[in-house]
């Protein structure tokens, strides 16, 4: 098993939760301030209490790094900078992120900080995690759907600094591909303010709670975890308490060491009917699913004051070595030292011993006293002149100095250089007179008789019938798969390079995956929704990548579509069932696996709503919207384009609802305008 040094990574929320991951023995910290990051509701950080957090941090050997991993709009771009000159001036040693807008910012105005890339850009394949390698990331965060394998896969093939969640909470869907929260209550995962809807009781055939999974733990594999290359184990749980993150941390330091550690205590302080490890050994089936019980917010109280006491003192985490002189007629004098910083103190001048004088070993006595301290004593030397004598206190107050002096030292702020932004006008966004009608079907066969625009169709269904490149030349789109894993990566390449090689000029992508992919086969590139592009700067960046269309985010809203600047083509989804949640852990298998599903089950809620599931070859699954949006007749922002995303509509259907938007006319049956006339928090 490894022996190499690995970073265990710590959820802090607050003061308390700071505490316990230094004191149980975090390598690392994240943590959010007030603004933008994912966990909006936790305690967090000002910049007083984050500047005091870098210096804690520090001067314990412990890194701090700053969550700034959601989607921010225009109109809180002058709010993103002033975040930013903060998080520079704490010394934090890297920011976290999701948005490229934020990405930009950071690495061409305070480069000296380290970009990690969240788990909310959804890296779940090699060339994802490429792509964020080539345009400047230091390290990715791997999804939390790969197995072991897929993320050996991934290391080996992309170079790059990887970063694994070995325990906490498990979402339903795929970080960064799930809306569910925005659509069903107007709070945004992408913009920090989950509701955590999945977790109430969603019902498929018999069994209930069928968007829920247990919590994973992955501590009994994090030393294997070191053998193939993960850098970093990342805990989750900013959300929760002090007594969480020292379980949590003491767990895995312990697992590291190749010690045992208290699984019962550490399930007992938090989980969801208990732990699983599906994703890392690949047995996505039923025994993944799992809620909080009764039974389990219970168990909480009778280990919480025992792990209280985990984090109540300090641990002499650094090393030192210490030196002390002892002259006639001088000052005494010590000095410590942690092998880069070197402090030096004196002291009372020694007195001339009556009866015995200071030795070695007493003084060493006293000196190696650092409880309470970040310190631990190291070597030791000694010189004297001779018979003088040293008194405790005197000793202890040498200790004292020093070390507060080296804390001091070590934890003195250093604020990485900011520079400011060029004044740039940006460009003027060029309305075209009507945006065009672009048409997704899921088979060629729905394709509305008269489409003009644009076709998308999955690549699989151009593939089955090869005279559609011919029939709609460069008006035809393949549509990647939303998401691609490791082991059909060859696949989806080979199947694209052959398709491009008979003529297929461009691709969709809702994943990052598909710029790397569609970059090299030499072919234009379409972004999809998926990406989560809310803002100028971040669709910049892409168009800057060789994304030739941007489909922005459907969750911002109209206003905030106006308010983008030009310089790239840009559209939005206009109907469709949207998608809710990339699934790869299908709730289908609830109801009796995926022989009895053909490809297409339904959801119920608590409400008794239905919510339809589309399974894409037993790879991933789709949890759609209940209702479709249209609005056809509603006050629409100019565009480019605008995507008609056709999912189980007949080829009838699909006729009708492209004349309603050609005549801008409102649409049959219940439907609803997404998040483009609401408020989104």
């Amino acid at each position: 098993m490894t022996d190499k040094k690995c970073e265990i990574l710590a959820p802090v929320g607050g003061h308390e939760q700071l505490l316990a991951a230094v004191r149980c023995g975090a390598d690392a910290v994240y943590l959010g301030t007030k603004g933008f990051n994912a966990r909006r509701n936790a305690e967090n950080f000002e910049a007083d209490s984050l500047r005091e957090a870098v210096s804690y941090c520090h001067a314990r050997g412990v890194k701090l790094y700053v969550t700034v991993n959601t989607l921010i709009t225009d109109a809180e771009k002058e709010l993103l900078e002033d975040e930013a000159r903060m998080i520079a001036a704490s010394g934090a040693d890297a920011v976290i992120i999701q948005d490229m807008a934020v990405f930009r910012l950071f690495r061409d105005r305070c480069p000296t900080i380290k970009r990690h890339a969240s788990t909310q850009t959804a890296v779940h394949n090699c060339d994802g995690a490429k792509l964020l390698r080539d345009i400047g990331y230091d390290r990715i965060v791997l999804a939390r759907e790969l197995s072991m394998a897929e993320m050996e896969k991934i290391i080996n093939e992309s170079g790059i600094e990887a970063e694994a969640f070995v325990h906490g909470a498990h979402c339903m869907s795929l970080s960064g591909a799930c809306y569910l929260s925005a659509m069903l209550g107007g709070r945004s995962g992408n913009r920090g303010l989950c509701a955590q809807p999945c977790r109430l009781d969603f019902r498929i055939g018999d069994a209930d709670h069928a968007l829920s999974l247990k919590d994973m733990s992955y501590i009994d594999h994090i030393r294997e975890l070191a053998d193939i290359g993960v850098a970093s184990f990342k805990i989750e749980g900013r959300m929760k308490r002090p007594e969480y993150v020292a379980a949590a941390v003491t767990a895995c330091v312990n697992a590291l060491a190749g010690k045992e550690y208290d699984k019962e205590t550490l399930q007992a302080v938090f989980s969801r009917s208990g732990f699983t490890d599906g994703y890392l050994t690949g047995s996505r089936g039923r025994e993944m699913f799992g809620f909080r019980t009764k039974e389990d917010v219970t168990a909480a109280g009778d280990v919480l004051s025992e792990l209280s006491g985990l984090y109540r003192a300090e641990s002499g985490r650094i090393e030192t070595t210490m030196a002390l002189t002892l002259r006639e007629g001088i000052p005494s004098e010590l000095t410590v030292s942690d092998g880069e910083n070197s402090v030096t103190v004196t002291g009372a001048v020694p007195e001339k011993a009556i009866n015995r004088p200071t030795d070695e070993e007493t003084a060493y006595r006293s000196l190696s006293k650092t409880g309470g301290t970040p310190f631990r004593a190291g070597s030791f030397s000694f010189t004297s002149d001779g018979r003088l004598m040293m008194p405790v206190s005197g000793l202890n107050a040498l200790r004292r100095d020093a070390l507060d002096r080296l804390t001091d030292m070590r934890g003195m702020t250093r604020p990485h250089p900011f520079a400011e932004a060029e004044q740039k006008e940006t460009a003027v966004y060029k309305a075209p007179a009507e945006p065009e009608l672009w048409i997704r079907c899921a088979s060629a066969d729905r394709i509305p008789e008269g489409a003009a625009g644009r076709v998308i169709l999955p690549l699989g269904e151009i593939a089955a019938r090869p005279g559609l490149i011919e029939e709609y030349g460069e008006r035809l789109t393949g549509e990647l798969p939303a998401v691609s894993f490791p082991e059909y990566e060859e696949e989806i390449r080979r199947l694209a390079g052959k398709l491009t090689d008979a003529g297929l000029r461009s691709l969709y992508t809702d994943n990052i995956y598909g710029i790397y992919l569609g970059n090299s086969l030499g072919v234009r590139v379409i972004g999809g929704a998926g990406l989560n592009i809310a803002n100028t700067d971040a669709a910049l960046f892409y168009a800057a990548l060789g994304v030739s269309d941007i489909t922005v985010s459907f969750e911002i809203s109209m206003n905030a579509i106006r308010r983008m600047g030009g310089g790239f083509r840009k559209g939005y989804v206009a109907y469709g069932y949207l998608p809710l949640m990339r699934l790869r852990a299908c709730p289908g298998k609830l109801a009796g696996g995926c022989a009895k599903c053909g490809g297409e089950t339904f959801l119920t809620d608590r409400k008794g709503v239905t919510f339809r599931l589309e399974c894409f070859g037993k790879r991933y699954s789709t949890l759609l919207n209940s209702v479709p949006l249209h609005i056809a007749d509603r006050d629409l922002a100019p565009a480019d384009y605008m995507i008609l995303w056709f999912t189980s509509e007949s080829g009838k259907d699909c006729a009708r609802i492209l004349r309603e938007y050609r005549d801008r006319a409102p649409g049959t049956g219940e439907r609803t305008g997404g998040l483009y006339y609401r408020k989104l928090l």
